[in-house]
């Protein structure tokens, strides 16, 4: 018995010291109010952290996972999949968040006051894919807001030090310790975590927590109800499917750092550290983790995906509009599945989503700050959702490339 409660601590008791630092948190900032601001350097500092290890460690393990793969065939099956993936469950989330929105309207009985018109930017899709793929200089990749092109050239970089074979030897060998040493960073800045995490929510809810609680309230409720289930059934379903069923424990053990972390700082890129350790304790092949979670981290948010047909079917309800149709909602789905899937590299590719859900339905500029802030106050679920789905998608991307077996003989290899 003592054994097994020590081995239960061991497992759970760094994710039970987050959770008691964000209760302790998020009660501080309920009673503390505006006051609460006080402790915001102490929850930057943590984001931040976790910010400047995002560029060195994205280039270093899918740089080292590129020019490490047995052959570039397997580089062209990886990122397939992982796209396939990463569309389907996109469409699987939004068609989920569509039958709710249809049975629950989230604008139903809502009175919002009436918001000045702000001036909107036509979408300039062109100009945007040109932005989300490349930048104009090299030094441009070592910023977080440029993840996308800097995965790109990693991946380019590796394939050119793949195609030199021994040649390249060394610099892969020492590619490889850096992503080591990265990892083993991350590890060190977790320490940090439950004071850093228990700051930002304790500033998060002292500074916002009377706009949460505002006539926004049914949508939320809405979001939340369906994004929780989403997290806890949809997730545990690919966990069971990429595992043949041997791994539901294994997934949910190691993924409640990473979905407590995303929660708290509403960001993937922030989260990509400990979700890559999670992988790897989970089992996930070591080629595909370092390319499916800093690309999915990127283009992957299924949380994206529910919101954006909240969105969607909030505006068709405050506009009085009527939200059916067969065509109607295969638009909306297009639309959330494009925005969380493939907008979401793009640089404020949150906003560029909303905007084109403007646009494209031809609803007043008006309508514009009414879903943006909507897409404020779902993000910290919203990203729990995408950084956890990614890696669900890892290992349904191991099951189809590795086979059934493949979780076992990770596990007896750990």
């Amino acid at each position: 018995m003592t054994k097994s409660r020590s081995s239960a601590l061991k497992t759970y008791g760094f994710p039970i010291v987050l959770l008691i630092s964000i209760i302790i948190g998020s009660t501080l900032g309920a009673l503390m109010g505006k006051d609460a601001l006080v402790f915001k350097p102490f929850g930057d500092a943590f984001i931040n952290l976790m910010f400047m290890i995002v560029v060195p460690l994205v280039f270093c393990t899918i740089l080292n996972a590129v020019a490490s793969m047995s052959s570039l065939k397997r580089l062209g099956r990886v990122l397939g999949t992982t796209i396939a993936i990463f569309l389907i469950t996109g469409v699987i989330a939004a068609l989920i968040m569509l039958v709710a929105a249809v049975y629950f309207p989230p604008a139903e009985g809502i009175v919002i006051e009436s918001i000045a018109p702000q001036e909107f930017e036509p979408l300039n899709t062109a100009e945007q894919i040109v932005k989300a793929f490349t930048v104009e200089d090299f030094r441009d990749l070592l910023s977080r807001r440029h993840i996308l092109p800097l995965i790109i050239f990693s991946i380019l970089l590796g394939i050119s030090l793949n195609a030199l074979g021994e040649k390249a030897r060394p610099v892969i060998d020492m590619v490889s310790i850096l992503s080591d040493a990265m990892l083993y960073l991350v590890k060190i800045v977790m320490y940090y975590a439950p004071i850093g995490l228990g700051a930002y929510f304790a500033t998060l809810v002292g500074d916002f927590g009377p706009q949460l609680l505002g006539s926004y309230a049914r949508a939320m409720i809405v979001y939340h109800i369906v994004t929780f289930g989403y997290f806890f059934i949809a997730f545990t379903l690919y966990a069971y499917i990429s595992t043949s069923g041997q791994g539901v424990g294994t997934f949910w053990k190691n993924i409640i750092t990473p979905a407590i972390t995303a929660l708290a700082t509403g960001s993937s890129n922030a989260t990509l550290p400990v979700n890559l350790e999670a992988a790897k304790n989970i089992g996930v092949p070591e080629d595909i983790r370092n390319m499916v979670l800093p690309l999915g981290a990127t283009i992957h948010m299924e949380g994206s995906c529910l919101s954006g047909i909240l969105k969607i079917s909030f505006l068709f309800g405050f506009y009085g509009l009527n939200f059916s149709g067969l065509s109607t909602f295969t638009t909306a789905v297009a639309i959330a599945t494009l925005s969380g899937v493939v907008l979401s590299g793009i640089p404020g590719g949150g906003l560029v989503g909303e905007m084109l859900i403007v646009s494209l339905y031809g609803f007043p500029p008006e309508a514009f700050p009414i879903i943006a802030t909507i897409g404020f106050l779902v993000d910290p679920a919203a990203t729990m959702v995408n950084a956890t789905g990614d890696t669900a998608s890892a290992m349904l991307v191991a099951r189809l490339l590795e086979g059934r077996n493949w979780f076992k003989k990770a596990q007896s290899e750990l």
